[in-house]
């Protein structure tokens, strides 16, 4: 019980710190109305961070993220759309930026690629299938059976008795 009590506590504690980080990417901003800052964390949810790679600019913590969210909200506040917005960070940064990049040549391999490979896969399972089928069963001669059933029957001897 006396180690318990410990690790809930540091357990609340790193909870708290972890919601405390996350409410300080968007404090410093100030917004007309509640549904403008629900559309401002939706935005930025959908923007990848370009140094983070795998976090969205709402997550990460990076530098270039924190201009980045200023950017958005700065475009946003001067009264341009999300299509805008996205037009403008994509041709500054490329379709990396975004979570979902449009299907378009550029991106095939990206969405399509995974879909080929798995086509491939089954192809090579089914070909070592047809492969394994085909093969003859051979038959062991009546010598070979022979020999075959007298191995069998010998006992085996231990290690130990020998």
């Amino acid at each position: 019980m006396k180690k318990v009590i410990p690790t809930l506590l540091l357990a609340i504690g790193l909870q708290c710190s972890l919601m405390v980080q996350a409410a300080a990417t968007l404090e410093s901003f100030e917004f007309k109305n509640a549904a403008e800052e629900e559309h401002f964390k939706d935005l930025i949810e959908e923007i990848r961070c370009l140094v983070c790679q795998n976090q969205s600019l709402a997550d990460s913590d990076a530098d270039l993220a924190h201009d980045l969210r200023a950017e958005v909200y700065e475009m946003m506040m001067s009264g341009q759309g999300d299509d805008e917005i996205i037009d403008f960070l994509v041709n500054r940064y490329g379709d990396f930026v975004l979570y979902s990049p449009p299907v378009k040549p550029s991106t095939y391999i990206l969405w399509f690629g995974p879909f080929v490979l798995l086509l491939f896969a089954i192809l090579l399972v089914l070909r070592a299938i047809r492969r394994h089928s085909k093969q003859p069963v051979t038959e062991l001669s009546a010598t070979e059976q022979a020999r075959l059933d007298s191995i069998l029957q010998e006992p085996v001897k231990k290690k130990d008795q020998a």
